[in-house]
């Protein structure tokens, strides 16, 4: 397929439309299914269990799942939606696996944790110029590291509203839990981000502009090296 006709399945064609082609065993349509999709598929998986190649995995595993029941896709909800769903089980299918823990991620309201229970402490448990890249690179790293950390119930919560910018309802539909517990975790998630990242930063204060190491032995010695050719303090002025 050329590249105009990509382009017109990946921005025009119609949900369902999409999913019939799919169903039929349009292979453009699939492909552009996933290219649309894979960022919000692979963040949603992601946010769930925390490694990068399990989140590939489960995302994988969502499309063929969502292959086989393409043909049952009637447009009740949105395409994406409906592809979240099935990323958000498979990954909490494969978390619960993972962990064989009693206590398990939780996304519905049934079992779940306290929410106030869950805010503990985050700390514990190009064209660019390269300095510039590098920063961004590291402050890219530092909020995932921040993100990961937060509790599971806030942090897919987080990841669909802030990252995949998801309307509270949209977010709602996708994990099975109310609106008002949506709004409820995000707004809690964004609050122990900023408590997390102003730590970090209050950590770093006394490291900014650092002194020790090497520029503070090249001042020692070039001092001591210019006092060689001045007089003594007790030679001068008797």
């Amino acid at each position: 397929m050329n590249s105009i006709a990509e382009k017109r399945i990946e921005k025009d064609l119609p949900d369902a439309e999409m999913a019939r082609r799919i169903a039929a065993g349009d292979r453009d349509a699939l492909r552009q299914l996933m290219r649309r999709y894979n960022q919000t598929l692979y963040r949603t998986a992601r946010s769930i269990l925390k490694d990068d190649a399990e989140a590939e995995d489960a995302v994988q595993e969502a499309y063929i799942l969502a292959y086989r029941a393409m043909g049952g896709f009637r447009g009740d909800a949105k395409l994406s939606t409906w592809l979240v769903r099935i990323v958000v089980n498979e990954s909490i299918g494969r978390a619960r696996k993972r962990s064989r823990r009693a206590e398990v991620i939780q996304l519905n309201g049934s079992m779940e944790q306290n929410d106030d229970a869950a805010e503990v402490p985050m700390n514990e448990a190009s064209s660019e110029q390269p300095e510039r890249a590098a920063m961004r690179a590291e402050m890219r790293r530092l909020l995932e590291a921040k993100i990961d950390q937060l509790p599971d119930g806030f942090r897919t919560v987080f990841v669909l509203r802030a990252l995949e910018e998801m309307s509270v309802d949209e977010a709602a539909v996708c994990l099975g839990i109310p609106p008002a517990t949506v709004r409820t975790r995000y707004f809690r998630a964004k609050g122990l981000l900023r408590e997390a990242l102003a730590r970090e930063i209050d950590f770093s204060f006394g490291d900014a502009f650092a002194f020790a190491g090497e520029r503070c032995d090249r001042i020692v010695a070039g001092v001591l090296t210019r006092l060689k050719n001045l007089p003594l303090l007790s030679d001068s002025g008797g």
